[in-house]
């Protein structure tokens, strides 16, 4: 990933599947990318991505948290973009509706930054009764050649 960097004027971004700001430590020294994506809920939260998010300010790499998981990690990254100046952008892949009392909205491409305790949101809980009690699994993966498990 670093000789591909270093022979392009693209900005490569990484780090949806790095979990510790070790790893990340070594995407930055080997400058193999400009953008990390640290998923704040597997690599250590917020205080951890915050880290995180300072190591990359001082090699000029700026952050878009990786989150495919929903609202509360959407507010999670929402709380990090407004307590760092390297924040890009934040992956979402709901804004709450079915989820929050009062979802997040987007504003001429911009979230409002959520103002209550906490992380700014608050559940709706008969809201979500449809969601509770589910049998949804993960997908199971296996390499065709030694049976290894894969991510999806």
């Amino acid at each position: 990933m670093a000789e591909i960097a270093r022979g392009t004027h693209l900005p490569i971004a990484t780090g949806e599947r790095i979990f510790t700001k070790w790893g990340f430590r070594d995407i930055l020294e080997k400058k193999a990318a400009i953008v990390l994506q640290p998923d704040l809920c597997h690599a250590g939260g917020i205080t951890e991505v915050r880290l995180i998010a300072g190591m990359a300010e001082a090699f000029y790499a700026s952050i878009a948290p990786h989150n495919p998981l929903g609202p509360i990690s959407l507010a999670s990254g929402v709380q990090i973009a407004a307590s760092i100046p390297n924040f890009l952008c934040q992956e979402q892949v709901s804004l709450g509706d079915g989820y929050l009392k009062q979802p997040f909205t987007v504003n001429a491409g911009y979230l409002d930054l959520p103002t209550g305790p906490g992380l700014g949101i608050e559940l709706d809980e008969s809201k979500m009764s449809d969601k509770l009690d589910h049998e949804w699994k993960n997908r199971e993966e296996y390499d065709a050649d030694d049976h290894s498990v894969m991510d999806w």
